[in-house]
């Protein structure tokens, strides 16, 4: 790899298309180049029969030592779950950083959860990914063979099966990778190779209120799920760092203004804790802070993590309850691979102190 390569996986179909025109390759042959990195997922062009200038470009355009690269994502680990229905995939990064990916089964369906960092800045305490404190963000090519990875291993397991929906929910904080984050969605939604609707992609966020604007801006057709887990400041400061910056009021106002501006409902992630968000008078306080909002609350079981344990379910029964009474969609989330450590940065957490 030379040191100004590009990743092949990170160029959207009219870059690529470019790259082939100032190589004097004409552009109607781009199509089978991209479905073969996008829709095939191949990484041996050898298997491919390329008309002769595509072939040509690619013999000496991509590859070491060459203008372009596709990135490769060592697989450390693999583990499976108990029920059959979720694999996590320990990758490892050409600089050598481990990230997590996740492939989770519902009933025919399967959900890829990606990273978008190596560890994270946001500091969250019942997080084991923000426990770890962050290395750097990934490029558009390795979000990319995320997606390569978990496609190619559906396509082994299950070979009538697609990958149908991605989250932006493993190790990292997409919205603080905000560029890269955005530009591989646009990859991976292109019709043209992997074709993930986008409108089942959904990117999280712990509230970084500048970029949810800049997503309500832009337009951006993905959904949004913000994480929540607290109705005071005081109470979601004490679990989310990042409320210090950006506070409940003006984390709330941002997500009104997302609502307004694009006309999309809202997913509020509230991770359910025992003694600490679980309570009855908590739930009250989220109804009134959601009044007004296209609004859905997605209550998630705790993976114990660092001290915190999950409430029990008789707590999270009622604090659903509640929320549903006012007529706030709200609905738990299926717990998936806790017998493999799929909260996010767990594995690569046992990993490290595996040594």
């Amino acid at each position: 790899m030379i040191s100004n390569s590009q990743s092949l996986l990170g160029l959207t179909f009219s870059e690529l298309e470019t790259a082939l025109f100032d190589a004097g390759v004409l552009k109607h042959h781009t199509k089978a180049l991209w479905r073969a990195v996008h829709r095939d997922h191949v990484s041996k062009f050898t298997e491919i029969d390329f008309s002769p200038p595509l072939k040509k470009w690619v013999e000496a355009h991509v590859g070491e030592g060459k203008p372009y690269f596709i990135d490769s994502l060592k697989q450390d680990e693999e583990i499976h779950s108990g029920d059959g229905l979720t694999r996590k995939y320990l990758l490892r990064l050409n600089d050598g950083q481990v990230i997590e990916t996740v492939l989770m089964g519902y009933d025919g369906r399967f959900t890829a959860c990606l990273s978008s960092q190596a560890g994270c800045a946001m500091g969250c305490v019942f997080c084991a990914t923000g426990q770890m404190g962050f290395v750097r963000h990934l490029t558009v090519g390795e979000i990319v063979a995320q997606v390569r990875h978990v496609r190619r291993m559906l396509s082994q397991s299950h070979p009538h099966r697609r990958l149908r929906n991605i989250v932006l929910m493993g190790m990292g904080e997409p919205l603080h990778n905000y560029d890269a984050v955005m530009k591989a969605m646009d990859i991976v939604s292109d019709v043209r190779g992997a074709s993930i609707g986008p409108s089942r992609i959904a990117i999280s966020t712990v509230g970084l209120v500048p970029n949810i604007l800049r997503m309500a801006e832009e337009n951006r057709p993905y959904r949004l799920a913000v994480s929540l887990h607290g109705s005071t400041e005081e109470e979601r400061s004490a679990l989310v760092p990042t409320s210090k910056k950006w506070n409940l009021e003006s984390l709330i106002a941002a997500c009104r203004s997302y609502c307004e501006t694009t006309g999309k409902r809202i997913f509020f992630e509230w991770t359910l804790i025992a003694g600490k968000n679980d309570s009855p008078e908590t739930a009250k306080r989220l109804v009134a802070l959601l009044q007004g909002l296209d609004s859905h609350v997605n209550i998630i079981p705790l993976n114990p993590t660092n001290g915190f344990a999950g409430a029990a379910s008789e707590a999270g029964s009622e604090f659903q309850k509640i929320i549903r009474k006012s007529g706030i969609p709200c609905t738990f989330r299926q717990r998936r691979g806790i017998d493999v450590a799929a909260g996010c940065g767990m594995l690569k957490a046992d990993k490290l102190r595996r040594g």
